[in-house]
């Protein structure tokens, strides 16, 4: 029985659960989940998730939310079709790819999505620009975390744990791809994380990496995308006191 995945190329985490189905070869089930339109709050998403956020993971009756447990889910499930460079069975090596993805959620992830939101959505849910003050504090702390990811995690090396591609890689990439798609050059002044940006892409191949971020390299249509969305009132207050 293959896998069920809901998901939305929009959200950085889904991104990371459908490009590491589609590069090893695993069987699933693409439902999108439309976040433009709200349909997360949806009576049946909510059947599925009273989480009501993607990516989701259906496996027959089991249920399973928040995209690095899914991905080590996969990794456990099928092992025979995923190489061991991906979350390596070396406790040390392992131990590093767990120490990015603990580290990133609060990192890299939040101050990406930060930047993204203060760049593409605020406008549409708030009406007006986003005041220069927080964009920019938002861009610095952007800048410190991608100054973390070069000087502790990858340093040297051709990905975060050394010479092959793991998770952690997977998660990194896509969270840095987020403020790129909204118009902020994350890699701009960064040649060594331009390299690696290239070598990761290569690893998935540039079709695929093309297609799973093609909805967020589109981001100049969410304006459009949003205007069926029923909940934007309900946004904005959630937007005043997130960035007040």
């Amino acid at each position: 029985m293959s896998l069920t995945l809901y998901l939305d190329l929009f959200s950085q985490p889904c991104r990371s659960v459908f490009l590491f189905a589609k590069a090893v070869g695993i069987p699933f089930e693409f439902k999108r989940v439309d976040l433009c339109t709200g349909q997360q709050h949806s009576e049946e998403f909510g059947e599925i998730s009273m989480i009501r956020k993607v990516p989701v993971m259906k496996d027959g009756s089991f249920i399973l939310t928040e995209s690095t447990a899914i991905l080590k889910y996969m990794v456990q499930k099928y092992s025979t079709l995923v190489a061991d460079h991906w979350f390596p069975a070396d406790l040390q090596q392992r131990a590093r790819v767990n120490e990015y993805l603990s580290w990133q959620h609060m990192n890299l992830r939040a101050h990406g999505s930060k930047v993204f939101l203060l760049r593409s959505l605020f406008p549409v849910i708030m009406g007006s620009e986003v005041p220069k003050e927080k964009m920019d504090a938002a861009v610095e702390d952007l800048k410190q975390s991608l100054d973390l990811l070069e000087e502790k995690f990858l340093q040297n090396k051709p990905f975060i744990i050394g010479d092959k591609i793991s998770l952690a890689d997977l998660v990194a990439i896509v969270e840095i791809m987020q403020p790129v798609g909204a118009g902020v050059d994350a890699f701009e002044g960064r040649p060594k994380l331009l390299t690696w940006r290239a070598r990761v892409t290569k690893e998935f191949g540039e079709k695929l990496f093309d297609e799973a971020h093609k909805t967020i390299m589109n981001v100049s249509s969410l304006p459009q995308m949003m205007q069926n969305n029923t909940e934007l009132e309900m946004l904005k207050p959630k937007f005043q006191k997130l960035f007040k």
